[in-house]
């Protein structure tokens, strides 16, 4: 494309200009879109958020001869632009038109590069009707010459330089005021780097070059203030922090309304603002709390103000958000305040210094004299670079210090339901316009409906803390281990958000080296059901110490659920496994039935009695009591494991049948591989899982012998310990078991009536157990020098490594243990 011509013949100093709607953009170093103003989106059609931080290239396609398209009006730009360039070039706005443009282009350059400062004009009313003048503050008319063919006007852009100092710090006052609203510092600069390329200037019909100032809808050509210390014309300056009021196109007093949010522009129309903040505020309702988590939220809220709004946010908590502990009320005084910040997001593509200086998850000490204090607003349209450093420590982040000259800051407090949950930062690039106060009251509005989000994540967090150490609470945390069986279990809820239920499990050690397995499930869901089943879970262990048959203990559970309340109901199965005899005893409560494999791989499901629910009563519960052989498999589960939608029961339970147990599988293996098989996840009931897997004693690791009822029988009872363990190799226990033993069957045969048993297990440890008829548990007591009783269960208490009591079904059992020599 041939270059279009330009002119240095300096302008007259006659004071006269031509006033033109004018566009202002800015392609950055990296080729997007920098700055757009309102004059741009009335020029080319394109909105700001549609554009900023944009690629350039495509935007303007430009139309020149017979084939439209072919070049993008800013890539041609830049391409004419060395230094500065003027000309008329015609485009395309955004809904096809073609546009007669004139443009005034600068290599500026910036801290990041060299940018493309664009000025441009429509041109067609310029040619028809001419520019519009101005002498001072006097609009004059403008009439043509009537030389130009048609009655238009000749209109050639040009660069122009000033002569009279005067007049160019009058032009550069003026110019200034259309550029982008950076900082005092900033603008002088970029107003410095034109002045000597020339300044947009019109050539009227060959014969006048004027310069061309902005021309501003509902404002009047207002003259440039006067420094009297040094008699020279002020450039603009940053805006103060709140609005100052200008005079009016008919002298009287208005406020100027500021540029839309998050977008450099000039002063623009009440209506269009209020359109942005309007948008802003529905896309934070929109974005923002799509999940109960508080992070997510924070995220979101950063992400929605970035780059709209600002090209830095960041959401900072009060730690004790994290924590089971309530947040401070609006009185934070007298403390020093640990905050997290917990998101942070910006526009910046080289992330590094921002990341250094605000990590995600750091602490943040807040002493309670920083200004601003957590639940004060903070405006700072320009920050000075002298203290930048100053307001990094206020804010408790002294890395932030270099990252903050001529940027703008607003911080606002997060505070829902009168209490503050921490402080939200923006801040926004020198390039664009600073925030005001009206960006500050959008900002308070977009934190507040932010901070009522982030008070649901912080109330649903403690919630679930409290559901879930309820649950922890009133769940086994890990199997037991218990001599002859191999125990794994698993809990999920089916509330995703209370994270409770009513399903429940057990494994009890019995006498004997027996152990009592359960699982049961309160009919419905949410913390209601959970307190309930932690009544029913206590009841059941407690009865299982007194060794009650299993259908026995199933009438007591029932009775209590009458005593607790009509709706209270659950199903249950409790099960007895004793791996000396091989044997399985169980009884049902309206529950699905339990799944035996044996250790041939073969499974079936038990046909136990299925009674009725705990709490439905009148209905008679009945025990069934199978053979196991060793390596047989338990599965007991809830009925929330097996209910797919779309099958029945017996379908998940068939499924659950269907070998999904092998021999060499450890408890925790085959808990996993049923979940996996048959837990799907459209679920919404609790899944309690048990599984079991019987080992049994062997019979040369247990020795019981009947005794009679004649005291001689503890010399009796001491040389049957003596003779098993020196069978068992164990001599050097001999002297202390012995001991034990002694003081054991002395007190049981002075309480019994007709039967004394002593009984020496070997299962990893050595368990020795005597039994008697009487139901009177013994009672651990001190011993004075001169008394002759009570020193046996003393003796037992200090010698030996646990021991216990516990009822059978007729009569009591007094045990203890002792570890097995190395």
């Amino acid at each position: 494309m041939t270059r279009l011509p330009t002119t240095t013949t300096p302008l007259a100093a006659t004071g006269v200009s031509a006033l033109v709607r004018l566009a202002v953009l800015c392609v950055g170093p990296d080729g997007d879109i920098s700055y757009w103003n309102r004059g741009a989106e009335e020029l080319f059609g394109h909105r700001w958020e549609c554009v900023f931080g944009r690629p350039a290239a495509g935007l303007l396609p430009h139309t020149a001869g017979r084939h439209p398209g072919e070049q993008d009006a800013l890539d041609v730009l830049d391409d004419l632009t060395r230094s500065a360039w003027a000309g008329a070039l015609p485009t395309t706005d955004r809904d096809g038109g073609v546009k007669d443009v004139v443009w005034w282009s600068y290599r500026v350059m910036e801290p990041t590069g060299r940018s493309l400062l664009v000025i441009a004009a429509n041109a067609r009313p310029l040619r028809d009707t001419g520019p519009r003048l101005a002498l001072g503050d006097q609009l004059l008319p403008y009439t043509a010459d009537g030389t130009t063919s048609r009655g238009a006007v000749r209109i050639t852009p040009r660069l122009a330089p000033v002569a009279d100092p005067a007049h160019a710090e009058h032009l550069a006052g003026r110019l200034g005021s259309v550029l982008p609203r950076v900082s005092a510092g900033r603008l002088d600069r970029i107003v410095r780097q034109i002045v000597p390329l020339g300044y947009p200037a019109v050539e009227v019909d060959g014969t006048v070059l004027l310069p061309v100032l902005p021309e501003e809808y509902g404002t009047t050509v207002a003259p440039p203030a006067t420094n009297p210390a040094t008699g020279r014309t002020a450039r603009p300056s940053r805006p103060a922090p709140h609005p100052e009021l200008l005079p009016g196109p008919r002298g009287d007093v208005t406020a100027p309304v500021p540029a839309p949010v998050g977008v450099p522009g000039l002063s623009i129309a009440p209506g269009h603002v209020l359109d942005e903040q309007l948008a802003l505020l529905r896309e934070t309702g929109a974005k923002v709390g799509t999940t109960l988590d508080l992070e997510t939220t924070a995220r979101e809220l950063c992400a929605v103000t970035v780059p709209r709004f600002a090209d830095f946010a960041a959401v900072l908590v009060v730690d004790q958000l994290f924590s089971d502990t309530e947040p401070p009320k609006d009185d934070l005084s007298g403390a020093t305040i640990l905050a997290r910040r917990v998101a942070v997001a910006h526009t910046d593509t080289t992330p590094g210094p921002w990341a250094a200086a605000l990590p995600e998850g750091e602490l943040i000490p807040l002493p309670a004299d920083s200004t601003p204090r957590l639940g004060e607003p903070l405006l700072v349209p320009v920050i000075d670079p002298a203290l930048a450093q100053d307001i990094a420590l206020d804010l408790g982040v002294p890395g932030l210090g270099p990252l903050l000259p001529e940027r703008s800051m607003v911080v606002v407090p997060l505070t829902a339901r009168g209490t503050v949950l921490g402080r939200m930062c923006f801040l926004r690039h020198p390039g664009r316009r600073p925030f005001d106060a009206k960006d500050a009251a959008t900002a308070a509005e977009v934190a507040a409906r932010g901070a009522v989000h982030l008070d649901n994540a912080r109330l649903h967090r403690l919630e679930s803390r409290a559901a879930a150490t309820l649950q922890r609470s009133m769940m086994p945390t890990r199997p037991p281990r218990i001599p002859g069986v191999r125990i794994a279990h698993r809990y999920m809820p089916g509330d995703r958000q209370a994270q409770v239920g009513g399903d429940w499990f057990d494994a009890i050690q019995l006498p004997g080296g027996r152990v009592a397995l359960i699982v049961g499930d309160v009919m419905g869901h949410g913390l209601l059901s959970a307190a309930v089943m932690g009544q029913f879970r206590t009841s059941v262990i407690t009865m299982a110490a007194l060794d009650l048959p299993p259908a026995q203990l199933l009438r007591h559970l029932d009775n209590l659920a009458h005593r607790l309340g009509a709706e209270h109901l659950a199903t249950c199965v409790y099960a007895v496994y004793d791996p000396i005899h091989r044997t399985l005893a169980l009884a049902n409560a309206g529950h699905i039935p339990p799944v035996l494999a044996r250790h041939d791989g073969r499974s079936q499901l038990l046909q136990v009695p299925e009674g009725a629910p705990i709490g439905v009563g009148g209905v008679p519960f009945e025990t069934v009591e199978i053979p196991v052989p060793d390596g047989s498999w338990l599965v007991l589960c809830t009925d929330g494991l097996v209910e797919v939608r779309g099958q029945g029961i017996d379908a998940g339970l068939a499924a659950l049948c269907s070998n999904v147990i092998e021999p060499q599988q450890t408890p925790e293996d085959v808990c996993e591989q049923i979940l996996n098989r048959v837990h799907s996840d459209d679920r919404r009931d609790d899944v309690a899982l048990l599984v079991a897997n019987f080992q049994g004693i062997p019979s040369e690791d247990v020795a019981e012998w009947r005794l009679s009822m004649d005291l001689s029988e503890v010399r009796k009872a001491r040389a049957l310990t003596r003779e098993q363990l020196a069978r068992w190799g164990l001599r050097g226990l001999s002297d202390l078991t012995e001991l034990l033993v002694s003081e054991l069957v002395t007190n049981a045969l002075r309480v019994a009536s007709h039967e004394v048993s002593l009984r020496l297990m070997r299962v990893g440890k050595l368990l020795v157990e005597v039994s008697d008829d009487d139901h009177n548990l013994p009672q651990l007591r001190r011993a004075d020098a001169d008394d002759e009783e009570g020193r046996g269960l003393a003796l037992v208490s200090n010698l030996s490594r646990r021991w216990g009591t516990s009822r059978k079904a007729v009569g009591k059992v007094v045990w203890f243990e002792l570890p097995l020599p190395d």
